[in-house]
């Protein structure tokens, strides 16, 4: 979708710079400045805000070729700042070109193959058809990366979990924060630790709980590992889930184990945070050693 951000609250007016957003497109992008083959489908519509989607995907090397238009206009999202690294969120995706997905869109891309398919909460969020699709691409012979993303505006904690627990079973690695986990763990799961042990027994390889200022820790059968996040000064913390997310796939992807995957991850993550906007702020290879030049950045 595309994207405005303000400099300042909206009914004061001002000017809005325009870019794009979106979840699996913010780690499309990650991948990609890290090196990786990425390709991202999706469909936009057949107007002037679609085609910066695709042309700003393209000139960050995400392939677009199974990219649909649509008749119906692009989605939009606004983002307004308010106090600190507080940001208001406003979604115009009803009836956006995204919202009609459908797994029909996928078949060309899955039938090429890929090592893995990544998959967010908030695209099942959109309706029917993006929902069929996400239920479509978690049976893709590939490594399954399921991001709950949680969005409270785009529907119910109750929708998210009617349709994102018949997932789990299809899932490789299960990417979550503290405060969402619940919506992909079985009902009958009370604290953390049972959801994250019925995850594990459901078949989910990797269970990833992402703690904000606090890291992130990766649970498995052979037991969990922890990593402490990089402090950073914080100038806007939307992104930082789907940085984190690249970050990880990226070390996955290179072999490495766990405790490299939660460095890489919380590395981009706080590229995310120190910077503006939700992808443009990404670290390339050659990059994710400068923070540890950067006065103040530490591990906590």
């Amino acid at each position: 979708m595309a994207s405005l951000r303000a400099a300042g609250p909206l009914h004061l007016g001002g000017s809005l710079g325009l870019s794009i957003a979106g979840a699996e497109a913010n780690v499309a992008i990650g991948l990609a400045r890290l090196g990786h083959r990425t390709r991202w489908v999706g469909v936009t519509g057949a107007d002037e805000l679609g085609r910066l989607v695709l042309r700003t995907l393209r000139a960050e090397g995400v392939d677009v070729t199974h990219a649909v238009t649509d008749p119906a206009p692009t989605g939009l999202v606004i983002f307004e700042p308010r106090i600190a690294d507080l940001t208001r969120v406003a979604y115009y995706r009803s009836g956006s070109a995204g919202s009609r997905l459908a797994p029909r869109h996928l078949d060309a891309a899955l039938a090429e193959g890929a090592r893995i398919v990544h998959l967010t909460g908030v695209t099942a969020a959109l309706g029917p058809g993006p929902r069929a699709a996400v239920e479509a691409a978690a049976r893709a012979d590939a490594t399954i990366c399921l991001d709950v993303n949680y969005r409270a505006k785009l529907w119910s904690p109750q929708a998210a979990a009617e349709a994102l627990r018949p997932l789990a079973p299809r899932v490789d690695v299960l990417v979550a924060s503290d405060d969402e986990l619940h919506l992909a763990a079985p009902a009958a799961a009370g604290d953390e630790a049972e959801r994250v042990a019925a995850l594990l027994e459901l078949g989910v390889r990797e269970v990833v709980v992402k703690r904000g200022a606090a890291g992130a820790e990766t649970f498995t059968a052979d037991g969990s590992v922890a990593s402490a996040a990089v402090a950073v000064p914080v100038r806007d913390t939307v992104g930082a889930g789907d940085a984190f997310v690249a970050g990880y796939l990226s070390a996955l992807l290179d072999g490495l184990p766990v405790p490299g995957r939660l460095a890489r991850a919380v590395t981009t993550g706080a590229f995310a945070v120190a910077g503006a906007g939700d992808w443009e702020g990404l670290p390339t290879r050659d990059e994710l050693g400068l923070l540890d030049a950067v006065p103040g950045s530490t591990l906590r």
